[in-house]
């Protein structure tokens, strides 16, 4: 498949339409992209698949023969997934010699007494309390365990270029686009804004990482046309203002 950019595919409230460049370009549509009552494109570049979603996931892109399926969306989360460098409390009720404050690895684990080590980086503090619950039942009586998070230290992002203050920004909150650059100081006078991008890494069908590229319409966010533009971002993500 050609990837020098040919077409853009839209969808806007179950209407598909297409926008036509000049060239020829074999493009496979996601099933089903057309039933979305959401906004979505499709741009194939050089390879990189740079997809907008809202709402609702689009089922997938492809680069080649290759789906990768991911989302955006504007809703935050509703639960926090825990990841490196967060610091947790773990009590055991009764038992203050297995009870500690540990601080997950970069490799999403942490150390325990009995049971070694627990993967932790991904799931919810619950989910992580039974998880060493189940863990120690080996040596006790229906252990009962809780598990606190005292610093959040994985929800953070990169921001890169026409900014004040580039680099690493820590989140201790859901944050989106837009808030994420004004925490970097905002733009330079020499931003391009309406170039602005998110790189993500996401797995792809094999569960491999790959990273998409999502554009970001600051021009029509700041006007009211496309607010759902605006998504929230996810730990790890960088933005890019050229």
């Amino acid at each position: 498949m050609s990837c020098l950019l040919k077409r853009w595919w839209c969808c806007r409230q179950g209407r598909a339409s297409s926008v036509e460049f000049t060239g020829d370009i074999s493009l496979k549509r996601a099933k089903g992209v057309g039933k979305l009552k959401t906004f979505g494109c499709r741009w194939l570049r050089g390879g990189v698949c740079i997809v907008f979603s809202l709402l609702l996931p689009l089922p997938g892109c492809w680069i080649g023969n290759e789906q990768i399926d991911f989302n955006v969306t504007y809703i935050p989360p509703n639960e926090f997934l825990l990841g490196p460098e967060d610091v947790l409390v773990v009590n055991i009720w009764r038992n203050q010699e297995l009870s500690r404050e540990v601080i997950i690895r970069p490799d999403g684990k942490i150390s325990m007494p009995l049971i070694g080590d627990v993967q932790a980086a991904g799931m919810t503090s619950n989910v992580l309390a039974k998880r060493i619950a189940d863990g120690l039942a080996e040596f006790m009586s229906n252990p009962t365990v809780s598990v606190q998070v005292k610093e959040v230290n994985s929800y953070y992002v990169y921001v890169l270029g026409e900014v004040s203050k580039p680099g690493k920004v820590p989140l201790k909150s859901y944050a989106t686009v837009l808030q994420g650059i004004s925490l970097a100081g905002g733009f330079t006078t020499f931003a391009s804004r309406n170039k602005i991008h998110v790189l993500r890494v996401v797995p792809n069908g094999q569960g491999q990482p790959k990273q998409v590229q999502i554009p970001v319409p600051y021009e029509d966010i700041i006007q009211g046309k496309n607010s759902e533009g605006n998504f929230f971002l996810k730990a790890g993500d960088v933005i890019v203002v050229p």
